[in-house]
């Protein structure tokens, strides 16, 4: 088997730590995807019968590309090593995939922020209308340090409390910029990884054709 010399041996060795920090930044993806699944405040809020599971569709494909990626790191640090085509071919293309799910996380996250808190949003009001003494209801004003809604107002708020719709929006707007931000963030770092990865799979293969 031919071995790559000189600079494209360099771009073996970027390509293997490439592929280590890779490795770890999935681990840092589905570490957050599993915080923000099993918070204990976002699901206090969101365990209702009819609670709207829409936030948690980000979750589940951030956690998903989160897994995926720390697998690819893994066969793409072992191609890199081995030289092997066909290993870095599979991570090629198991980078696009995972490359179109963390976008569509982020833009997801992005695209989807305005309904998915008016979702909540309307599924507190609808709650609060039915029974403002509930186990659930009082969860919200807990965790949100608010009371009510603009329609339906506390008869005695607290003094630092807000209407719960502002504090239903102010805490799933992080939530949901944190899914955007990483899914974008690791999407742009995979197409280093693409490039690498290609870089050296031609390099691997007019080393064959010369030997």
């Amino acid at each position: 088997m031919g071995k790559v010399e000189g600079g494209m041996k360099c771009v073996k060795y970027l390509l293997f730590v490439f592929n280590f920090i890779f490795w770890l930044m999935g681990s840092f993806v589905l570490a957050v995807g599993l915080w923000l699944r099993f918070d204990p405040e976002t699901v206090s809020l969101l365990n209702g019968d009819k609670a709207p599971d829409t936030f948690f569709i980000g979750v589940y494909i951030l956690i998903g590309a989160g897994s995926l990626v720390m697998l690819v790191g893994f066969f793409g640090c072992c191609g890199a090593v081995r030289e092997s085509q066909c290993l870095l071919g599979s991570f090629f293309a198991c980078l696009l995939i995972i490359f179109g799910a963390e976008v569509a996380a982020g833009v997801f996250g992005f695209l989807n922020k305005d309904k998915i808190i008016e979702d909540v949003q309307n599924f507190y009001a609808t709650t609060y209308n039915e029974n403002n003494n509930s186990t659930l209801i009082m969860s919200y004003q807990k965790i949100l340090n608010c009371c009510g809604t603009t329609a339906n107002p506390c008869p005695d708020p607290k003094p630092d409390s807000k209407d719960c719709e502002t504090g239903i929006k102010d805490f799933f707007n992080s939530k949901l910029y944190i899914i955007g931000y990483v899914g974008i963030g690791i999407a742009g770092v995979m197409i280093i990884g693409m490039i690498f990865s290609m870089v050296l799979c031609c390099a691997i293969r007019n080393s064959r054709e010369v030997i």
